[in-house]
């Protein structure tokens, strides 16, 4: 004989453990390990939620419990509005596999109205919603890692060859705040290989032109410009700016060390890109985490080992594929996910298309970042450079 919707909601809960909204609070303010899983929609989730709660609407559990839930024996506290939805839902987990599964009784409108804790997320516009809608789909992103990127500052060192690709990137993943730093303006010999400039923009600042482009690409992003050269007078100024991470696209090894020592100093991640002839390589500086620049080449070659890409060449379409890769980089950063190649040196050989990764040590007698530091103030490596400062 056919229930009744009553009839099947009785036996639900009569299956399914209930835990008051009191009950729920004080667990969680002793720190009792649970995972609150709220199956509202997004509409209700984006009025307010628990904090640290995971979404996964009712509509989609069975779908995404596997990736979202991946412990099967966590204790589990599901939620919704009023404590009918989420009891269906604790009944389905339970079903899925899942041994320690409890239902909120009654759900988040009384934890409200009871004065409990909550936080309301990031409010998207309707137009966000859609220009992001890819990355929202995905897990490991979703709502609260694009409200990160948004509410990030990235520094770009660079509008060049890895800075163009790279800046493009992290536009359009809709990093809230990029600076641009680069003193140079756009030559025609450029267009190779630095696609945010265009022959429009010719002769003029290569940060002008980038800032335009960035513009027009998403008008979510702010840039901050800095039409200069970094150097040991102006980096303090530029880097004490509450940067997230810098991405370094500079193709001189000076300003690389300078670029190491205060991001050391200052705790700052640094994502490094190099391009030379049709190779590149990118790691990530991450102080306190692994090693630094200086770990990997304690001093600067001589010039003659150290020659520009206006004088050995670069195949144009390596910068694109490193910068891509220092967004990359960048972006998981912000979001906290995935391996960040910190300690790892990745190498890209675009004529074999091999991509190798090397591990990095950290030295403990770095002169920087060891544990009896020799150099404590900046140095101009100047006379150690092939030629003035390039953006690849």
């Amino acid at each position: 004989m056919a229930k009744t919707y009553a009839e099947l909601l009785q036996d639900v809960k009569a299956q399914v453990r209930q835990v008051s909204l009191e009950d729920l609070h004080a667990r969680r303010e002793a720190g009792e390990p649970l995972v609150i899983v709220d199956v509202r929609e997004k509409d209700e989730w984006r009025q307010g939620h628990l904090i640290g709660a995971v979404h996964v609407p009712r509509g989609f559990l069975e779908m995404q419990a596997g990736s979202k839930l991946p412990d099967r024996g966590a204790k589990i506290v599901t939620i919704c509005a009023g404590g009918i939805r989420s009891a269906f839902a604790a009944k389905a987990l339970q079903d899925l596999g899942y041994t320690n599964v409890e239902s909120a009784n009654p759900g988040f409108n009384d934890w409200k109205d009871k004065g409990f804790p909550y936080t309301r997320p990031f409010a998207f516009t309707d137009e966000q919603l859609n220009r992001y809608s890819r990355h929202l789909l995905l897990p490991e992103v979703g709502e609260v890692g694009q409200a990160k990127l948004l509410q990030s500052r990235i520094l770009c060192l660079g509008a060049g060859g890895l800075g163009s690709p790279a800046a493009l990137y992290l536009a359009a993943a809709g990093v809230g705040t990029i600076g641009l730093v680069d003193g140079d303006v756009v030559d025609e010999s450029n267009l190779q290989r630095q696609i945010i400039h265009g022959r429009s923009s010719v002769d003029r600042p290569k940060v002008e032109s980038a800032a335009k482009r960035i513009a027009d690409l998403n008008p979510d992003v702010k840039i901050v410009p800095f039409q200069e050269r970094l150097n040991s007078s102006n980096v303090d100024r530029i880097f004490d700016q509450k940067w997230d991470v810098i991405v370094d696209g500079l193709d001189n090894f000076p300003t690389r060390y300078l670029v190491n020592d205060a991001s050391v100093w200052k705790q700052i991640p640094v994502v490094h890109g190099s391009i030379f002839r049709f190779d590149g390589q990118v790691t990530t500086f991450w102080p306190g985490k692994g090693p630094c620049y200086r770990c990997l080449y304690p001093e600067p070659p001589p010039p003659h080992l150290a020659p520009s890409c206006a004088e050995a060449g670069v195949l144009g379409v390596l910068p694109g594929v490193i910068g891509t890769m220092q967004a990359t980089e960048a972006i998981k950063i912000v979001l906290g996910v995935g391996q960040p190649l910190v300690g790892r040196l990745l190498q890209y050989d675009s004529l074999s298309m091999a991509v190798r990764t090397f591990k990095l040590p950290r030295d403990p007698h770095c002169s920087v970042c060891g544990s009896s530091p020799t150099i404590t103030e900046y140095v101009d490596y100047e006379g150690f450079c092939a030629g003035p400062a390039a953006h690849g």
